[in-house]
């Protein structure tokens, strides 16, 4: 089954973040199960190649491999559907206008307005057509909701058709409300609770990213409801498990 119609039908499902461009890492972290896997250009030094590399092999995990955008630019997007992504993950989304101009550079004419090439994605040009079909039935577009500007649009960004699913910045909302990583102060999560009842006004499905490596906070977050969730990344997953292993081999007798 497609992610796509595993977000439509609310689904959950739990993935995570790459920001290191060696393919073993990310064949390491598909075989461990996760269902979707986010490559990040955003906030690591990732390239176009790299991001290519990866793609093929999560494909061969049959593991969606989403692209996070460093902006909402369509020859990004393009790009990166050229090169085999599974979707788009699109940072700042503030308004509907925001979250059409994604899916508009998602999709070809008539769904959407992007720019017909020959690449991997379409067979190197010898399959086209099929993935055109393709493109129509498992494409997903993410919105990212992480500034205080969406939650004020956010039933319009909800309900524009093409979105699939939308993740929750927690970092960058709690920044844009003057309060910079601090995740659990009162007013970002009432934030995050305004957002969750949006979502399930709209019947999206929709998710928030849990930084740091905790099962409890991750249990936590799907007994609030959410279904579509990530969970740490490559960087802090390493980080935790040597300083925590070496805390414990290193403590005095």
């Amino acid at each position: 089954m497609s992610l796509k119609t595993r977000l439509a039908r609310h689904e959950l499902t739990i993935g995570s973040w790459i920001t290191l461009g060696h393919p073993s890492i990310a064949e390491i972290m598909a075989k461990a199960g996760f269902d979707w896997l986010v490559l990040d250009t955003e906030h690591s030094v990732l390239e176009l190649s790299e991001v290519q590399a990866i793609i093929q092999v999560l494909d061969g995990q049959q593991c969606p491999a989403i692209v996070r955008l460093t902006s909402n630019h369509p020859d990004q997007i393009k790009r990166v559907m050229d090169a085999g992504a599974s979707g788009i993950m699109v940072p700042m989304i503030k308004s509907a206008e925001d979250a059409r101009a994604a899916v508009n550079a998602v999709y070809y004419p008539p769904e959407g307005t992007r720019g017909v090439g020959l690449a991997r994605a379409q067979g190197y040009g010898s399959a086209f057509q099929a993935y055109r079909q393709w493109l129509r039935d498992n494409a997903v577009v993410i919105a990212m909701i992480e500034h205080i500007q969406a939650i004020e649009d956010i039933d319009a960004i909800l309900s524009t058709p093409g979105i699939d699913a939308y993740i929750i910045g927690p970092y960058d909302l709690s920044g844009s409300m003057g309060r910079p990583g601090e995740l659990e102060h009162p007013d970002v999560q009432a934030a995050i609770r305004q957002i969750l009842q949006a979502g399930i006004r709209h019947h999206k499905a929709g998710g928030v990213h849990v930084i740091e490596p905790d099962p409890a906070m991750l249990q936590q977050r799907i007994e609030q409801g959410f279904t579509f969730l990530g969970y740490s990344l490559d960087i802090r997953m390493l980080d935790s498990l040597c300083r925590n292993h070496l805390n414990i081999i290193k403590a005095p007798v």
